[in-house]
This record gives C-alpha cells, structure tokens and sequence, in this order.
C-alpha cells in the first residue's frame, strides 16, 4: 500500500522529527502495554476519558512504525488522510480494539488533525461562532463566542505539542518563533490573525492567540443588524467612505476596529488603486486593485527586518490613491499624515485609543517617540490637516461592539485641536438579561465640515437627510 514503510532499517526516529508526532495524551504507552478487546471509554460532557485518550496514543504510536511520513509529506491533504484512514483502520481491526462507529471516525479525524493540521485547535477554526482563541500553555484553552470568555476542555499533551503547532502556523507566512526570536505575528491561511510567545519570555509555556476571521465577509449592513451603529448611522459612514475622507479608526482590544476598517473600504470606487500596509495581512478588501504590504521580522543574523514605516515609504512611490494602514502603533504615524496631506485623500488607519481624543493625543506622541523633533504645535497641525475624520469603537462590558463616536476633527484654536461630534451613541441602562440598551443619536450637526467634500461627490442631499434620521433617533 502506498504511504507505508518498506522494510529495511529505517528507525522510528529517523521520521519522527519529520512531523509533529504529539498527541492529545497524557501518558504515552507501548501498544503492548493495552489488553486486546479493550473497548474504548465513552466519552462524557464532550470530555474524552483517560482511557479513550491511551487507545489514541497506541493507535498513534502503531501508525507511525507503519507509515513512511516522506511519502504522506507529499500527497494531496484528501488522499493523505484517507491513506491514514485506511491504515487506522488496518491497526484496529488487528489489535481487535472495539470503537464505536463514531469514536472511530473521530479518533481517525484526530490523528489526521495531528500530523495535516493544527491538532487540538482544529474542531475550534472550523466553529464560525468563535471570535477569538486563546491557548494559555498546554492545559488551558479560552475561547471567546458572543463577546464572552469560556474555558473549553481541549487541551495539547505538553507544550512540545503546542511549541510544534505554535511553529507550524508561522512557518507556512514565513516567519519563525524560537528562544531567539520569542514574539511572533503571523496569520493562518484564511487571513485569520496569530499571534505567538514563547518561552522564556512566556513563563507558564507558549501562548497562542488566534483572532478568527468569518469567510463570508461582514458588510456595514450587518454591523446594522448587530446593532453596532444605527441605520441612519451607517448611512453617514457609508458617505464618510465614499467621498475620501481622511478616517482613523480608534478602540480598544477586540472592539472591532478592523471589522469597521473592511466594511468601510466597500464603499472605495473600484477604479482606485489601493495600498495596503500591515504587520499580518488581515484585511478583507474587494476591490480589484489592491496591492498588499506586510512587514518582515529580522532573520537569524538581525538583518533584513522591514518595518511599517518602511512600508508607507514605499507606498508613495508605488503611485497610491488610498494608503491603508492596518494599525498605526509607531513612528509610521508621521509618515501615514505625509500621505495624507500630499493628495492621497480617503486614506485610513486604525489605532488603539479609548476615545476620538485620546486617539489623536496618541498619534502625537507616536509621532514625539519617533524621534521627529517638531515642536508640539507643528505636529497638531500636521494632524489636524491630514486627518478628517475619526471613529470610535468600543467594546462595552456586556460584551457587545458599537461605533461610539463619529467625530470630526475641524481645526486649531490657539494650541488646542478642535473636534466635534456628529453621531454619538447614549446609554440608558439594562435589561433584565444584562444587556445594555442605548440608541445611536445625531448631535444636531446639520452642515458638518466635510460638506463640500460630499458636495463635490454629489452626496450632499444624502448626508443632510442621513443627519436628519439620526436625529430623530
């Protein structure tokens, strides 16, 4: 059969370090030490028993002193794991291990998870309703659903197992994570985001967080139905996109700040030439022009590393019309606003801030750390002609993401930054399940200062009634 060993000399440990042979065990057995007819434990509360999870690591451990893992590396993903079933298969009906029809086929599917894919986080990529996954070493797995923290009950073997899986996601964007080179952002096939430490700076063992992205991408009219931001406010977002204005997006952790930056590019004509520039590509454009920009680590001699602010350098000689930037978190600030005041208009960015402005008193200090010696008020001025708009989103304690603040950022007086509110949301309590109620309402702004910008795009009849609805609440 293709896929198993020919005889010879070949030791297990040649292959081994081929391939991750890790597996969700805590005791790793001989197949002789398991009696023949032993039936495998059922499973209770969705938890494997130990005695499931020693017929696993036999199963495991006989498959690997048949299998040539150098033929499997180069099969098609469908054919290998059907070439492992069939050898499975083979090992239980030798070792006459009695496995219901469903724990068969889901000990097969993961033994195929640990040495194709991702182990133990498998069965949680393909769930659509986790947001976020959070491995906190190899006994501890947190996953995010709903805007709510639970602990689930998958665990890896030991952190080998989990150091394994943590290198195998990065390797395939590469990227490397090691003792040299601790800190690692990479991102998963589908454009989900990763990021991973590992020992020594993670002292209880690697910590891998995953920020899961939907396949079917989230448009503003879904952020509508979650309540996010009101109807009439999506439709002053949907006319902000569209007439180029300047945009920084500003929120915390998990507010939903990208989310808001794609849904906001739909509204980009297709006939603009996009830029895109991040630390791990994530953002969803649909666009047919779009150029994508990431950043590169050091490699292993500290050479090569290329840094966001080298990215929007070279944007402006790849003859942009919009410059996105994933995430302003450094001196890139500085050079994001000189795209911005140089004719790049509907440029956007995103930064972390609790406030409209607290986010533009950020932007000022990044630019100060960076080394630029400008006196403060050249700075604000630089800020104040490059950035039109800012948006706050917020992540609120019961777990929900609304758009706070659509604000604009209209001038100087004296040495102070002027701004004012369009839309803001106002809460007024909670319900009886502990969700907040509030509504979206309009601060009475009936010609804000990008009107004729709007004007100029034929949209501002649309903004004056957008405004109007929100008003009315």
């Amino acid at each position: 059969m293709f896929g198993k060993k020919a005889s010879g000399n070949t030791s297990r440990k040649a292959v081994a370090p081929a391939v991750d042979t890790s597996i969700e065990a805590e005791k790793i057995i001989e197949p002789e030490e398991v009696p023949k007819q032993q039936p495998a434990a059922p499973m209770k509360d969705g938890a494997e028993s130990e005695a499931y999870y020693e017929t696993k690591a036999t199963i495991f451990n006989a498959l690997f002193e048949t299998i040539d893992v150098s033929a499997l590396a180069g099969m098609e993903a469908v054919a290998a794991r059907q070439e492992i079933r069939t050898i499975v298969d083979e090992i239980i009906a030798i070792r006459n291990v009695r496995l219901s029809v469903v724990e068969q086929n889901q000990l097969i599917s993961e033994i195929c998870d640990d040495i194709l894919g991702y182990g133990p986080l498998e069965p949680l990529l393909v769930r659509e309703d986790i947001a976020d996954i959070m491995v906190n070493g190899a006994k501890h797995v947190f996953i995010e659903t709903n805007g709510r923290m639970e602990k689930t009950n998958i665990r890896f073997r030991d952190n080998a197992q989990l150091m394994n899986i943590c290198q195998r996601i990065v390797s395939q964007v590469g990227r490397r994570v090691d003792e040299s080179s601790p800190i690692c952002d990479a991102r998963l096939l589908d454009g989900s985001r990763v990021n991973v430490i590992a020992p020594p700076l993670a002292i209880d063992g690697p910590t891998l967080t995953i920020r899961k992205f939907k396949k079917d991408k989230l448009r503003l009219d879904n952020l509508v139905g979650f309540g996010s931001i009101s109807p009439a406010g999506a439709k002053v977002l949907k006319i902000i996109g569209a007439c180029q204005c300047n945009i920084l997006i500003s929120g915390g952790t998990g507010s939903g700040k990208t989310t808001l930056l794609n849904c906001l590019t739909a509204f980009i004509h297709p006939d603009e030439r996009i830029i895109t520039c991040e630390d791990a590509a994530e953002l969803q454009l649909q666009q047919p022009h779009v150029v994508r920009l990431e950043t590169r680590p050091p490699n292993l001699e500290g050479k090569g590393k290329i840094t966001m602010s080298d990215l929007v350098k070279n944007c402006l000689r790849m003859r942009p019309e919009r410059i996105i930037v994933g995430e302003v978190r450094g001196p890139e600030a500085f050079d994001l606003l000189q795209a911005m005041n140089t004719g790049h208009d509907g440029s956007m960015g995103t930064l972390h801030a609790n406030s409209p402005r607290e986010g533009l008193s950020r932007l000022e200090s990044m630019i100060t750390m960076g080394g630029f010696s400008l006196p403060t008020r050249t700075i604000r001025e630089m800020i104040v002609g490059s950035i039109d708009i800012v948006i706050q989103a917020t992540r609120l304690r019961d777990g929900s993401r609304k758009i706070t603040h659509i604000t604009e950022v209209l001038g100087m007086e004296g040495d102070v930054i002027v701004t004012q509110d369009l839309v803001l949301y106002e809460m007024g309590g909670e319900d009886a399940q502990g969700k907040i109620i509030g509504e979206h309402k309009s601060t009475g702004i009936a010609r804000p200062a990008f009107w004729e910008r709007a004007r100029y795009f034929n949209l501002e009849k649309d903004l004056a009634l957008a405004l109007d609805e929100a008003g009315e609440g």
